[in-house]
């Protein structure tokens, strides 16, 4: 089957077990735990309070990467038997430090480029940020939404680009290593509110969808 198709099944898949079984759409997204068991714990146990349906995971699941310092407690081995167990919950894309071997230990997929997510009627275009982002649009139409991670830097606006399509930009950050002077973030998404939260459940930034 062609991987376009592939993509196409999988999204009407999704949407018709949505509608069938009324899942409250409220998600959760984090992105660049970069192999850290401490602060792996830690998103699991907000995400399990959260109430949310699904965690859509931006990449840069287990390896720290040669650009970062080793993040809080470095053992991706114990990220990996925290990740697998929610399994049917996760929806993640690959970041520029996931790799086939990481796909080999974890029982869910990570080597989608991109995703998109269909949210109260707004089109969301989920992927990690080191080839398409604000910078770099992928094509999207006028008011849909790019949400990446990769920069470690939280950020939610809307912005205008050269050929007037206006998209809203959103980056919940990094839940382990963050920059430029930034907490330790995660973001939850209801009712058309975008919210960039830090770990102690205390919103950083917020725009409406």
């Amino acid at each position: 089957m062609p991987f376009y198709s592939k993509i196409l099944n999988s999204y009407v898949r999704i949407n018709a077990t949505i509608k069938r079984r009324k899942i409250p759409m409220k998600l959760m997204f984090a992105s660049d735990l970069h192999g850290s068991a401490y602060y792996g714990r830690k998103m699991l146990e907000i995400y399990e309070k959260s109430g949310a349906s699904q965690l859509i995971f931006l990449g840069d699941i287990l390896y720290h990467g040669p650009r970062n310092d080793l993040p809080r407690e470095y053992a991706p081995k114990e990220v990996i038997a925290m990740l697998n167990p929610l399994k049917n919950q996760i929806l993640s894309v690959r970041g520029n430090c996931d790799t086939e071997v990481d796909q080999m230990v974890l029982e869910f997929p990570i080597l989608a480029d991109y995703g998109f997510l269909m949210v109260d009627g707004i089109r969301i275009y989920a992927t990690h940020g080191h080839i398409f982002n604000e910078n770099h649009l992928p094509p999207v139409q006028d008011g849909d939404v790019l949400i990446h991670g990769h920069t470690h830097i939280l950020e939610a606006k809307e912005i205008q680009a050269e050929d007037g399509r206006r998209v809203k930009i959103l980056n919940p950050g990094s839940v382990s290593i963050p920059k430029g002077g930034n907490p330790n973030t995660y973001a939850i998404l209801e009712d058309g509110l975008f919210s960039i939260l830090d770990l102690e459940g205390n919103a950083v930034r917020q725009i409406r969808l």
